[in-house]
């Protein structure tokens, strides 16, 4: 089997898996009181870090992807999805901090995990909505300026 078809395979047993997790994390948020509205929004933006960020480049489990979002965040969703907006990457911190506090409940992640993802979001938030707020400006012609790490 070819290295690409071994990706491929690895993704669509993932897929599997995360679709899975995403019906019990949408369990999860429902016992907890949330809005049917606000578990699509939550469920649509984990949806699109672990089946699209998390498999773009590598076969990545849901449950290791918590050390991911500053890229995410920082970088990829900003470039890679069309409607990415500073409302938006606040949006996506905010279900990817229930959803990793699920997986934690869950078993799936462990306290030092969940403890780094929280305070990641917390040191890089104001870097991330700077880099959306340069990325939109258009007096800025070189990509390279927009970028802070």
């Amino acid at each position: 089997m070819k290295k690409y078809e071994k990706f491929e395979k690895k993704c669509q047993e993932i897929r599997a898996d995360n679709e899975k997790i995403l019906e019990e994390f949408e369990e999860w948020l429902e016992k907890s009181g949330a809005s049917a509205r606000t578990i699509s929004k939550h469920s649509n933006n984990v949806e699109f870090f672990i089946n699209e960020f998390l498999l773009s480049e590598d076969a990545t489990p849901a449950k290791e992807g918590s050390n991911s979002v500053n890229m995410f965040l920082g970088y990829w969703f900003i470039k890679k999805a069309g409607w990415s907006s500073e409302s938006a990457i606040r949006g996506n911190a905010s279900s990817l901090k229930k959803f990793y506090q699920f997986l934690f409940e869950k078993g799936e992640t462990t306290q030092e995990d969940l403890d780094e993802l929280s305070q990641t979001i917390k040191i890089e938030m104001p870097r991330w909505l700077g880099n959306m707020e340069r990325y939109d400006d258009p007096d800025i012609e070189e990509m390279s300026g927009v970028w802070q790490h």
